[in-house]
């Protein structure tokens, strides 16, 4: 099995012009994120998606892999499918059997996670897989930001939401912490290729348009979703301040 992983990196982002390319200590973010995934031995290719000729260009500088994709994306699952589309292309004689979606904004991602997620594949059965940890604050539960995913018995997401899920009748919202088992989802994907053009061309659902989350449309066209639990959660840096506050700590 060959699995590609790739790295959206847009430079337009709404909270943070630039992101991929802000420096944190020697290197900028954008490397960071590739170093990490250099250490992940489920990974044959490691390739940076971006719109952008100068995120391109500094990618290439430290002789990293990079492809150019169209700024009109929706997501980074259509950008890793545009990606894998030329990476295919550009060497035809080339298969890969898994894509995992690596966020371009989590400088200090595990490369365990990126293998426990490649591994979800070694089952035949599985579409898609992704990753959470336990909730443990109730500030943390009720929090819209922090999607939340219920599982069944095989370790396959039922449903997600940005509401606490599953609810726990009769006790107060302050015990449901310590009365539930509540998983907080992780923004790490992996797909079967020809999974990830399916779902690229699927229409928006209405689960994803009322939640304003994709992994709804592909739950309700019928593909299964594996999560695999980590007591890691990496950090995201949305926005200049985040940034700031990461800096602040390590260095």
């Amino acid at each position: 099995m060959k699995i590609a992983g790739i790295i959206p990196a847009r430079y337009a982002s709404t909270r943070f012009p630039g992101k991929p390319l802000a420096m944190i200590g020697r290197m900028s973010m954008i490397r960071r994120v590739y170093e990490q995934c250099l250490k992940a031995d489920s990974l044959d290719i490691i390739v940076v998606a971006t719109d952008d000729v100068r995120i391109a260009d500094h990618v290439k500088s430290f002789n990293g892999n990079v492809v150019m994709t169209s700024k009109d994306h929706r997501s980074g699952t259509d950008r890793c499918n545009e990606a894998l589309t030329h990476l295919l292309t550009n060497d035809p004689g080339q298969q890969y059997d898994v894509v995992v979606n690596i966020q371009g904004d989590e400088p200090f991602i595990d490369p365990v996670q990126i293998n426990a997620v490649a591994a979800c594949f070694n089952d035949p059965e599985v579409d898609i897989a992704t990753i959470a940890r336990q909730i443990e604050t109730t500030e943390e539960l009720f929090n819209p930001n922090a999607v939340k995913v219920v599982t069944g018995n095989k370790k396959q997401a039922l449903y997600f939401s940005r509401s606490p899920i599953p609810y726990i009748r009769n006790a107060s919202q302050d015990e449901w912490v310590n009365k539930g088992h509540f998983l907080k989802h992780l923004g790490l994907y992996a797909y079967r290729s020809e999974v990830l053009n399916a779902i690229a061309s699927l229409p928006a659902g209405v689960l994803e348009n009322l939640e304003s989350l994709e992994q709804l449309r592909w739950l309700e066209n019928g593909y299964r979703i594996s999560v695999e639990l980590t007591d890691k959660e990496g950090v995201s840096i949305d926005t200049p301040e985040d940034l700031a506050k990461l800096i602040n700590i390590a260095w």
